[in-house]
């Protein structure tokens, strides 16, 4: 398994996430850190844990993601977000759930808020993770993929990259992936593949603006291609001798 994680001015949280790798049950076969034009110490830090630097001066989270998946040389490509926080088991959950699941193309898992109080983590998490989910399977046909703790086969990756928009800056990569997979592909949500994560996506209204502001972008562009209803006609096999190449 690769582990891919895109940083950008990220040096601190980084480094956390790369000690929870390096105390993984099974080790990665590589981990992957693209350094998205970061002005302090973020290629540096990811250095110094071994792990394969790569540089990607276009700024987006997309650019970035896509040059590490692009680079994979391992059979499943992961992916954690540098303030993202693995469990110990991390790694071997995701080995476990791709050999369970075969047919699964990708599979995502589930999280916490590691800087809130528990009492307001966990429900806080529930309700975060739990509408996205249920509102990205409404918008994709299948589940959608968080890209905070998620793995893709790496032929899946190389079939689909074309028609991902990796040269746009306000979408949001994961969600645009899980639409490029389409409906007949199949993602595996497994709820104990678990990683903490900041709850900094959502402080502050110019933050949570910008986040919708993307989602809107990210439909709008894939459903141009494949309107929803269309997505859900293809995955119950209604018209399927017009379904898109």
């Amino acid at each position: 398994m690769s582990v891919v994680i895109p940083a950008r001015d990220d040096a601190v949280l980084l480094d956390r996430c790369l000690r929870a790798l390096a105390q993984q049950t099974v080790a990665p076969a590589e981990v992957i850190v693209v350094d998205n034009a970061s002005e302090d110490t973020t290629a540096a830090v990811a250095a110094s844990h071994g792990a394969r630097v790569l540089v990607e001066p276009t700024v987006g989270i997309w650019a970035a993601a896509a040059t590490g998946y692009d680079a994979a040389e391992a059979p499943v490509i992961a992916r954690l977000d540098a303030d993202s926080l693995p469990r110990p088991d991390w790694v071997e959950q995701i080995t476990e759930a791709m050999a369970q699941r075969p047919e699964a193309a990708a599979v995502t898992g589930w999280g916490r808020f590691v800087d809130l109080p528990r009492l307001i983590g966990i429900p806080a998490a529930a309700v975060y993770l739990g509408a996205y989910y249920v509102l990205g399977y409404a918008a994709t046909a299948r589940a959608p993929l968080w890209g905070s703790n998620m793995a893709i086969r790496r032929s899946v990756w190389r079939e689909v990259r074309g028609r991902v928009h990796r040269t746009e800056r306000e979408v949001h990569d994961d969600m645009d992936l899980a639409l490029a997979l389409g409906p007949h592909h199949i993602v595996a949500t497994v709820p104990r593949i678990v990683v903490g994560v900041s709850a900094r996506s959502l402080r502050g209204m110019a933050q949570l603006g910008r986040r919708f502001h993307r989602a809107l972008r990210t439909l709008s562009l894939n459903w141009s291609r494949v309107p929803p209803w269309k997505r859900w006609a293809l995955r119950f096999g209604w018209g399927v001798r017009h379904a898109p190449h």
